[in-house]
């Protein structure tokens, strides 16, 4: 699916491509494919590197075409790692301006309608992909948010029971936030690229690139912040966990003893030598008795050792 948005006091959809109009691709369909390749002469090996999916942000370029890719984040709700980041590739030339994307993104219909209610205009190409970093730096933080929360609701459950379902939880979180890690950094080395590419005087907004490097490094913070949180309760559960079962083993061993003391007489008393109290009318009795006793009083001694 491909939309042609050109720039009028914010991105507006036009039915029929322009000059210098943002084609904007996601999920590309064959025909999609066709229009660009056939009509527009974008580099096919572009369209392949986008495709991939562990493809890390970069620049590139290819007769005058220059393709730059950075890592968006993304949030799938039918997967396991349910937050997780997807390359876009932002191909130009002096007059074309193409970004792709093989996935459904909230990001884009997002910034198409910021650019929209403020009115801003986006006069090159430059801009248009330091906006889009600064978008998705702002998406970064979003879904942040959103897995703190997740990781607080986690730790709620734990503290109740653990379970296997809630530590694969956070386990999957934790992988979330190395793979923003990655893009984040990903993309504020390949932003620092950019200025020596788009040199000329035309192309030049410091403040704005000043913004996106805050906005990044911001995002990068907020990673760090939370994955060594995560980090701190993963290992705190694992020592409650330990402590648990270590716990558990002094009472199946306290236990143990104290079924071992009845255990014992019985054996004494099955040998097949004399006792000198099979006389007595009520012996068997006296030794259930006896047993019983020792028992209880192993039962009590740890007990005062706190291993029950």
């Amino acid at each position: 699916m491909r939309k042609y948005l050109f720039c009028e006091a914010g991105f507006i959809e036009k039915p029929n491509w322009l000059p210098n109009c943002w084609v904007n691709v996601e999920c590309p369909t064959p025909d999609d494919f066709d229009f660009l390749e056939k009509e527009l002469n974008v580099p096919a090996a572009f369209l392949h590197d986008i495709a991939d999916t562990d493809e890390r942000p970069r620049i590139d370029s290819e007769g005058n075409w220059l393709l730059t890719i950075l890592r968006i984040p993304i949030f799938v709700k039918d997967n396991n790692i349910t937050y997780t980041t997807i390359p876009i590739g932002i191909i130009t030339n002096n007059e074309i301006i193409i970004s792709v994307c093989y996935h459904s993104t909230a990001m884009i219909p997002d910034f198409i309608e910021y650019t929209r209610r403020k009115g801003i205009n986006v006069p090159n190409r430059y801009e248009l992909i330091l906006r889009l970093i600064y978008s998705s730096s702002v998406w970064f933080l979003k879904y942040l948010k959103q897995i703190n929360n997740e990781v607080s609701t986690a730790e709620k459950e734990l503290q109740q029971s653990i379970r296997n379902e809630d530590l694969l939880r956070l386990m999957n979180l934790q992988k979330c936030l190395v793979y923003f890690n990655t893009s984040i950094r990903g993309n504020e080395v390949m932003i620092r690229k950019l200025p020596k590419i788009f040199n000329e005087k035309d192309y030049q907004n410091p403040e704005l690139l000043e913004d996106v490097m805050i906005e990044l490094k911001q995002a990068q913070n907020m990673v760090n912040i939370y994955s060594d949180i995560l980090t701190g309760t993963m290992d705190a559960f694992a020592s409650i966990i330990s402590n648990n079962v270590n716990t558990i083993m002094k009472r199946m061993t306290s236990l143990s003893i104290v079924l071992m003391v009845p255990t014992l007489i019985a054996s004494f008393y099955g040998m097949n030598v004399d006792i000198h109290i099979e006389e007595l009318p009520h012996a068997f009795s006296l030794i259930v008795c006896f047993s019983v006793l020792l028992s209880a009083l192993a039962f009590i001694v740890f007990r005062k050792i706190k291993w029950f």
